[in-house]
């Protein structure tokens, strides 16, 4: 055989082998990388709710992909919030419903997020705050780095009238960004992606800030100089067409009557939005290391808050609440090969959804016992119908449904709340009981949820309180893998 004809073989052979390895390449999994903010609002930029809001790398995320714009948690506190959306498992199904009830005692074969990818084939690591305070579960995990400590402010930002009401805190901090958990956070999923790895992964890192005490370096207090700062605006009478058990969840005369009473609510906003514009330099570091790597064509990125946060609205202050401050949070999706860039989706959904869309996604299976559903659908488009409410619950039987144009509240008591969006997005008028909206509460009420789990049991060692400290730790492996 001549020369010739060997070379031309030969280049045949690489040809179709090249062509082998490109789709192999194209037909490998996508990586994850699952970004969580703690007590982020709708108030970053690219959601509108305040006009001041400082949040350039969030917003160029969200103009990668679709941002959900009317997306809600499954409860308006941290851990059932993130106890949800880590299993798959509703509140009324699972009876954790609150921060202090430790939820892998009552789940117990529950197969978390992480360990579901684990399970096929997928390394699991990750960072910072995911699961809520001291109720991570390291099995979910290849590797974890836990959230540490942050310096504390000088003697005399700790004891200034104007750095805290109460029990809401904050202050500047003298000090660089290195010196903060956020940072070194950060800096776990930055060196992950810069190295080679072998198998598909899911990589988590959870952002702390805006999480109280909002205590963050200057520079990010000098953003927001305090005699610009815009106040939400909140009639007097706020509260009174909201019933009793309304009420009794917004504690007018606890944290937003401090807040008056100091003179202090332009100081807190200004430290929320400093906290939030922290948060988002610390996302801009991952997503710019993302960018850089060889991963970055091939890699998932869903960033999402775990609910809200007021800041006076309805008299209230913090989540622990069924009202739209409350529930509605930041969620926004990346998928190559999926997700236009600039798309928004309006349609109310809730965060049960992840769980399923990324099995979806990657190609894995979507267990039937999970209470969320795919949407990928809305992900190509973000237009389509979708008749499915977003469901959040504070407590058991208290629910709040909302979909495209309205929210309905139902408390225990039977006592309700319905507000028009599209007339009162800021919900200062309740319809519930006009008449005229009678088709509109039965067509709602049908998407209550029928189980109500009892309630599982609480922490003793957190009395039933609503906070957490923030934990700290050094690095653990749960696993000899890495």
């Amino acid at each position: 055989m001549s020369h010739s004809i060997l070379g031309i073989l030969f280049l045949i052979c690489a040809a179709f082998s090249w062509g082998h390895d490109v789709a192999a390449a194209e037909a490998k999994q996508p990586n994850v990388l699952f970004i969580a903010v703690d007590d982020l609002n709708d108030w970053i930029s690219c959601l509108g709710g305040h006009p001041d809001c400082k949040t350039p790398n969030i917003d160029r995320l969200a103009s990668r992909g679709v941002l959900f714009t009317n997306a809600h948690c499954a409860a308006p506190a941290c851990n059932p919030s993130r106890a949800a959306l880590m299993t798959g498992i509703r509140p009324s199904s699972s009876g954790v419903y609150l921060n202090p009830q430790p939820w892998r005692p009552v789940m117990p074969d529950a197969v978390t997020l992480p360990q579901h990818f684990r399970n096929n084939g997928y390394e699991a690591v990750g960072s910072g705050k995911i699961f809520h305070g001291g109720y991570n579960d390291l099995n979910s995990w290849d590797d974890y780095l836990k959230q540490t400590g942050d310096p504390q402010p000088v003697s005399a930002v700790l004891n200034d009238p104007h750095s805290r009401a109460g029990t809401i805190i904050w202050g500047v901090l003298d000090v660089d960004d290195r010196e903060m958990s956020d940072y070194k956070m950060a800096n776990y999923a930055i060196d992950y992606l810069g190295k080679k790895h072998d198998k598909p992964f899911f990589l988590a890192c959870g952002i702390y800030r805006p999480h109280m005490p909002w205590q963050v370096p200057r520079k990010y207090y000098d953003m927001y100089p305090l005699d610009k700062i815009q106040l939400p605006e909140v009639p007097d009478d706020d509260l009174n067409d909201v019933p009793p058990a309304g009420i009794r969840m917004a504690k007018p005369t606890g944290d937003h009557a401090k807040i008056l009473k100091t003179e202090n609510w332009r100081y807190s906003v200004q430290a929320y939005l400093a906290s939030i514009t922290f948060a988002d330099v610390q996302v801009g570091r991952v997503l710019d290391a993302l960018d850089a790597s060889q991963y970055a064509k091939n890699t998932i990125v869903v960033l999402w808050g775990d609910h809200g946060w007021h800041l006076g609205e309805k008299h209230h202050w913090r989540k622990f609440s069924l009202w739209e401050e409350a529930t509605r949070a930041p969620l926004m999706m990346v998928v190559p090969g999926v997700t236009k860039p600039g798309l928004r989706c309006g349609q109310a959904v809730d965060f049960m959804n992840i769980y399923p869309t990324l099995c979806d996604l990657c190609e894995l299976p979507i267990g039937g016992y999970l209470d969320g559903v795919s949407m990928v659908p809305l992900l190509r488009d973000p237009d389509i119908i979708w008749e499915r409410p977003a469901l959040t619950t504070h407590g058991r039987l208290n629910h709040a449904l909302r979909d495209n144009r309205y929210r309905l509240i139902r408390y225990q008591d039977g006592s309700e709340e319905l507000y028009d969006h599209e007339k009162d997005p800021m919900e200062w008028k309740n319809l519930a009981d006009d008449p005229q909206y009678v088709e509109v509460k039965q067509r709602l009420a049908k998407s209550f949820p029928s189980k109500n789990a009892l309630n599982a049991p609480r922490d003793p060692k957190r009395s039933g309180k609503q906070k957490k400290k923030q934990g700290q730790g050094k690095k653990k492996k749960p696993s000899s893998k890495r």
